[in-house]
C-alpha cells in the first residue's frame, strides 16, 4: 500500500528501484517528492537528481546515469518518465528502447543510485518479461484511488506530522465538504493547520468555516432542499451558485448525475448489495455510495424518477430553446415544488 511505502521513505528505508504506475497523480507526484526528500540533501539536487523522459531518450542512455557514481553525496536519484513499453500502448515516440539493457540492470542496480520508473498508466502489460521483472526486484506503488480508511489515514498522518490532531468528527466532515480529491484535500488541511496557528487541534467547527463545498457537494444539498419542497432555500442557494459563476447547464447535469446515483444505489440496495459492490458495479468511490445510502433512505424511489424526468425535460430545453437557462432552472424549481 502506497502509505505503507511512504512511512519507510520517511525512516530513510530506501530501495534501488521503484516502479509508479496508476492513475492518481497526486501520488505518484508525492511519493517522487519523498523519495527526493529523504535521499538528497538540497545542495545535491544540482548534481544527484536526473529525470529523462522515455518518450523521448532511450532507456539506456538514461541508465548510464543511474550507473555514474554521486557527485559530492552518497546517492543518486534518477526518475524514468513514462515507460510506456510497459503497457500494451503503442507509443507515438519513434524512440528504440534496449529493453535488455534494463532487465540486466535491474537484476544487479547500482548500490548508490535510487531509479524510479514514473508510469502514470492505469494497467501494465503483465504478460511481458520486463514488467514480471519489475514487479519482483523493484518496490511497486500502484497509486489507486483511496478508499476511505485510506484517505482517513493519509490526512491523519499529514496533519500529525504537523504537530497537530484532527478528530473523527472534522475528518467526516471534510470529507463530506471537499470530496476525495487527493490534490484538493491536501490544499484544504494546508489552509486549517495554517489557519489554526498555535493550537492542537482542527475541529468540526474549523472545517465548516474554512472549507469551501465542491460545487457537487453544493449541488447535493440543492437537490435536498427540492426533494423536501423547500423551494425558497433552493431557490436562494441557486442564486449563490449563479452568482458564482457556475453555469446553469452545469448545475442541472450535476443534479441530474446525483438523481441517477441516488436512484442506482437506492435499486441496488433493495436487491441486497453493499456498499463495497454497489460502488464496484458503479465505478464511483466507496465513500460517495457510503453518503448516497444514508441519504435515500429520505427518498421515494418514483420521486426520483419524477426528479429525473423533469431534469431531462429541462436539459431538453436547454439546449434546444432560446429561454435564459437561469430564468428556466427557476421555473423548474418551482414546477417541483407543487
Amino acid at each position: 500500500m502506497v502509505l505503507d511505502v511512504w512511512k519507510s521513505i520517511k525512516r530513510k528505508e530506501i530501495a534501488p528501484l521503484y516502479l509508479l504506475f496508476g492513475n492518481e497523480p497526486f501520488l505518484i507526484n508525492e511519493t517522487k517528492r519523498l523519495i527526493v526528500e529523504h535521499a538528497l540533501n538540497e545542495e545535491e539536487l544540482d548534481f544527484n537528481l536526473s529525470q529523462f523522459d522515455l518518450e523521448e531518450i532511450p532507456v539506456e542512455k538514461a541508465l548510464e546515469e543511474a550507473e555514474t557514481l554521486p557527485f559530492m553525496g552518497e546517492k543518486r536519484v534518477v526518475f524514468l518518465h513514462n515507460p510506456v513499453f510497459l503497457t500494451t500502448e503503442k507509443s507515438k515516440s519513434k524512440v528504440e528502447h534496449q529493453i535488455a539493457s534494463l532487465e540486466r540492470y535491474i537484476q544487479n542496480p547500482a548500490p548508490y543510485s535510487v531509479i524510479v520508473l514514473s508510469a502514470p498508466y492505469e494497467k501494465l502489460d503483465e504478460r511481458k518479461k520486463i514488467t514480471k521483472e519489475l514487479k519482483r526486484r523493484a518496490v511497486v506503488v500502484e497509486t489507486k484511488k483511496l478508499n476511505e480508511q485510506e484517505l482517513k489515514s493519509w490526512v491523519h498522518d499529514k496533519v500529525r506530522a504537523a504537530g497537530k490532531k484532527m478528530d473523527e468528527e472534522a475528518l467526516r466532515t471534510l470529507l463530506e465538504l471537499a470530496g476525495t480529491n487527493l490534490m484538493l484535500l491536501n490544499s484544504e488541511v494546508d489552509k486549517m493547520l495554517l489557519y489554526i496557528g498555535q493550537d492542537d487541534i482542527i475541529t468540526k467547527e474549523t472545517v465548516e468555516l474554512l472549507v469551501s463545498k465542491s460545487l457537487e457537494q453544493n449541488v447535493f444539498t440543492l437537490v435536498e432542499l427540492v426533494i423536501q419542497r423547500r423551494i425558497s432555500e433552493s431557490v436562494s442557494m441557486l442564486q449563490d451558485l449563479l452568482n458564482q459563476n457556475e453555469e446553469p447547464i452545469k448545475i442541472l447535469s450535476i443534479m441530474a448525475g446525483q438523481l441517477r446515483l441516488l436512484y442506482q444505489v437506492k435499486e441496488l440496495a433493495n436487491q441486497g448489495y453493499g456498499q463495497q459492490r454497489i460502488a464496484t458495479l458503479l465505478k464511483v468511490h466507496p465513500f460517495r455510495i457510503k453518503l448516497a445510502l444514508e441519504k435515500v433512505k429520505e427518498f421515494k424511489t418514483d420521486e426520483l424518477l419524477y426528479l429525473m424526468n423533469q431534469l431531462a425535460d429541462a436539459d431538453y430545453k436547454m439546449k434546444t430553446g432560446g429561454m435564459d437557462k437561469a430564468l428556466l432552472l427557476e421555473l423548474l424549481f418551482l414546477k417541483l415544488s407543487k
